[in-house]
């Protein structure tokens, strides 16, 4: 029990050295797209919008392994799969690469939506199926997304900036895929650590009420 404990907690310490959030930007029709990625030691997302106006146009991301300045990343959801059939991609040049990482705060890791709490009690989720709800939260930066891994469909995400303070959690929205309109806005929840479960309580974007459970994913392969 000594070992395995050591173990996963290893896993997770890893996660936080090797974590960061990069930018990069290009152009396209006139128009400064920003590039969002951010990484930890296993896993990479990166995302495209607009700040001007507010406008999501993709996203992407998966577990990833580095041969010297190559990194290959094997998709768990590619929002423009649907028109690309991609899923897996190679990235042989950062150099356009900016990192823009903030401090490490509570938090920090990949989490799962494990269920919910409701009037009856917990309802948990099976976290084996394909269809999953994860958010990764690397220095100072959030994003969600909605994916199911064996047929590749995209259901949402969102991201932006996130602190923690005193048992609240706070989110900034810089992007959205269901709602560009909801870019700006600030959402303030109320969180509590139980073991490897995140209880995070508040209102979602649209005002409704929700009292969700996120557990670490950890991956043991």
């Amino acid at each position: 029990m000594k070992y395995t404990c050591f173990f996963i907690l290893n896993l997770f310490f890893s996660n936080f050295i090797f974590a960061q959030v990069y930018l990069f930007t290009s152009e396209e029709n006139g128009q400064v797209i920003e590039n969002r990625i951010l990484m930890d030691d296993d896993y990479f997302v990166q995302t495209s919008f607009l700040s001007n106006p507010p406008t999501f146009i993709k996203t992407l991301g998966g577990f990833y392994t580095k041969h010297d300045n190559m990194i290959k990343v094997d998709l768990e959801f590619n929002s423009n799969f649907s028109n690309d059939s991609i899923k897996s991609i190679i990235i042989n040049n950062q150099n356009r690469w900016v990192k823009i990482s903030k401090p490490k705060k509570l938090l920090q890791g990949k989490w799962l939506m494990a269920g919910r709490v409701t009037d009856d009690g917990e309802r948990r989720r099976d976290l084996t199926r394909s269809r999953k709800t994860m958010k990764i939260l690397i220095d100072g930066y959030f994003q969600w997304i909605a994916f199911d891994t064996s047929s590749f469909r995209f259901s949402g995400s969102g991201g932006g900036e996130y602190f923690t303070n005193d048992g609240k959690y706070k989110e900034k929205i810089s992007y959205f895929s269901r709602d560009n309109n909801k870019v700006g806005i600030e959402l303030i929840f109320d969180f509590k650590l139980k073991g490897f479960d995140w209880y995070h309580k508040g209102l979602s974007s649209k005002g409704d009420p929700f009292h969700e459970i996120w557990t670490r994913r950890i991956n043991l392969d």
